[in-house]
C-alpha cells in the first residue's frame, strides 16, 4: 500500500483525483493494463488513468446490497457473474435468514443488468487473462463493494489485481490489502466517521449520460462494438 499524503487531502473533483492517481500508476510496472471503472464516479477517475497509461477503459458494473429496511447501509455487493461478497459480521448481527438475502440481492441484481446493458450495449466484457487489472472507484468507504469487483476479475483470469483509489478507510484497506496485489490509496483515514463525499470540493452526482461520454471518449478510435453471443 502506498499512502501519498500524510495530511487530509481534499480533491476539486473526480477528474483531479484520477489526474493525482494517474501520477503514482505510471511509476508502476503494469503488463497489459486495463483500466475498469467503477460506477459511476469510479470512472471518471479511471478516465485519466486510462488516458495515462494509453490502456483500455472498461466499466464494472455492481451494485451495494442494502439492508432491506435501512437502503442506505450496505451489507455486501453483487457483481456482472451474481459474484455477491457479504459483510458477515454484519449480516450476523443484523439476524438476516438466507432467504431474506437472497431475495434482495435478487432486486439488486436485476439493476446490475439494467447498467451493463447500458452502459456497454451488449458487447462482451474484455479478456483479462495476462492482464494487469486496475480496479478504480472514487473512494472506498468500507471495502466490500470493491472486493466483489477483485472477485469478478479473478475468476474471469486476470493477472495482477490492481485497487486505485484517492481515498479510503482504514478498515476499507484491512479488508482488501490480503485480497490484491497493489492497493495504491492516496489517503487512507482512520476517522471514526468516512464519507467519501468529504474528500471532494464537488462531489455531485453523476448521471449516465456522463459515463457514456467518457467511455466513448476513452475508446480507441474505429472501434467498433461487439454483441454478445
Amino acid at each position: 500500500m502506498w499512502k501519498g499524503f500524510k495530511r487530509r487531502v481534499v480533491f476539486p473533483n473526480r477528474h483531479e483525483a484520477g489526474e493525482a492517481l494517474a501520477d503514482e500508476m505510471t511509476r508502476r510496472h503494469l503488463d497489459k493494463p486495463i483500466a475498469l471503472g467503477i460506477p459511476r464516479g469510479g470512472v471518471a477517475v479511471a478516465f485519466p488513468i486510462a488516458k495515462r497509461l494509453a490502456c483500455p477503459l472498461e466499466v464494472l458494473v455492481l451494485k451495494k446490497v442494502p439492508v432491506p429496511w435501512s437502503p442506505e447501509a450496505g451489507l455486501g455487493a453483487i457483481a456482472l457473474d451474481r459474484t455477491l461478497i457479504l459483510n458477515e459480521p454484519m449480516v450476523a448481527s443484523l439476524r438476516l435468514t438466507p432467504e431474506e438475502i437472497e431475495d434482495t440481492a435478487r432486486k439488486v441484481y436485476q439493476e446490475v443488468l439494467r447498467r451493463d446493458q447500458l452502459y456497454r450495449g451488449g458487447r462482451f466484457f474484455p479478456d483479462l487473462s495476462g492482464r494487469s487489472v486496475i480496479l478504480v472507484d472514487d473512494g472506498l468507504a468500507t471495502g466490500y463493494t470493491m472486493l466483489a469487483a477483485v472477485e469478478f476479475v479473478r475468476r474471469r483470469g486476470a493477472e495482477k489485481i490492481v485497487v486505485a483509489a484517492p481515498v479510503a478507510s482504514d478498515s476499507a484497506v484491512t479488508v482488501l490489502a490480503p485480497k490484491v496485489d497493489e492497493l495504491v490509496i492516496l489517503y487512507v483515514s482512520d476517522a471514526l466517521t468516512f464519507a467519501v463525499a468529504d474528500f471532494y470540493e464537488d462531489f455531485s452526482e453523476m448521471q449516465d449520460e456522463e459515463v457514456l461520454t467518457l467511455l466513448k471518449r476513452a475508446a480507441p478510435s474505429g472501434a467498433e462494438p461487439q454483441p454478445q453471443g
